[in-house]
């Protein structure tokens, strides 16, 4: 087996690119910056692309060339792990910059679905394909008009790809619940006039109801590998 993990410079995706490795399942790694770290805790295991996945010329050259088939190659099996994401702009519509709108887009949606093309037409018997979603893609929440919409289309690509019936091909799109993420503290640095939920996750930090990125990880990718995944196109990893 062999796994393909977005986002894996920090916060969870670090979190279940160490869980992956200690595994000793290989993993290709896609971010903006190396994990240094990573790197050098599993140097035999870890190969990393730095990679804008918000600019989609640049995913669609590097698809196109030979460094995800020369990963793949020899592999019966891979796991896609489309981790990475951005919750802004937050704030109602007519705060919104257009340009982060787009960069919102292309990174939580766009880049996960090419990744999950180019997964499936590899030639591997068995493929995985796991979207981190949220919570915010079934609840809706003020101000979090772009990041619910972005997080429910994962989910409904996961649906529509079940009815496909590709033969070996299971996918989920998974929730893994709050966690205690720079995302987790960005939100709690946004002005209530912008996110009106704001006390929420400052009440949820300070009762210490945030799961570490860690604990996540484990449960995660224990759910990836579980022989019933993909049983049900759109979960919850508190369910």
């Amino acid at each position: 087996m062999k796994a393909i993990l977005t986002g894996h410079s920090r916060g969870l995706g670090a979190a279940i690119g160490a869980e992956l490795l200690a595994r000793d399942i290989p993993v290709l790694g896609l971010a903006r910056r190396a994990n240094q770290a990573l790197a050098a805790r599993f140097p035999q295991r870890l190969l990393q692309h730095e990679l804008d996945l918000g600019d989609t010329a640049a995913l669609g050259e590097w698809l196109a060339g030979d460094a995800l088939p020369g990963f793949l190659a020899g592999a019966r099996s891979v796991v896609l792990i489309n981790n990475a994401g951005i919750v802004q702009p937050v704030g109602p519509a007519a705060a919104q910059d257009p340009a982060l709108v787009a960069q919102a887009v292309t990174l939580n949606v766009a880049a996960p679905l090419m990744l999950a093309a180019a997964v499936a037409r590899s030639q591997a018997a068995e493929k995985r394909i796991l979207h981190v979603s949220s919570g915010a893609a079934r609840q809706a929440y003020p101000g979090w008009s772009v990041y619910c919409a972005t997080k429910a289309a994962l989910d409904h690509h996961a649906r529509a790809t079940v009815l496909d019936g590709v033969p070996g091909m299971r996918i989920c799109s998974l929730a893994p619940g709050v966690i205690d993420t720079d995302m987790q503290a960005e939100i709690r640095e946004v002005g209530s006039d912008r996110f009106p939920l704001r006390e929420r996750f400052v009440a949820l930090k300070r009762e210490g109801q945030l799961t570490s990125p860690e604990d996540c990880a484990r449960r995660l990718v224990d759910f990836l590998l579980a022989p019933g995944f993909g049983d049900n196109p759109v979960a919850d990893l508190r369910d």
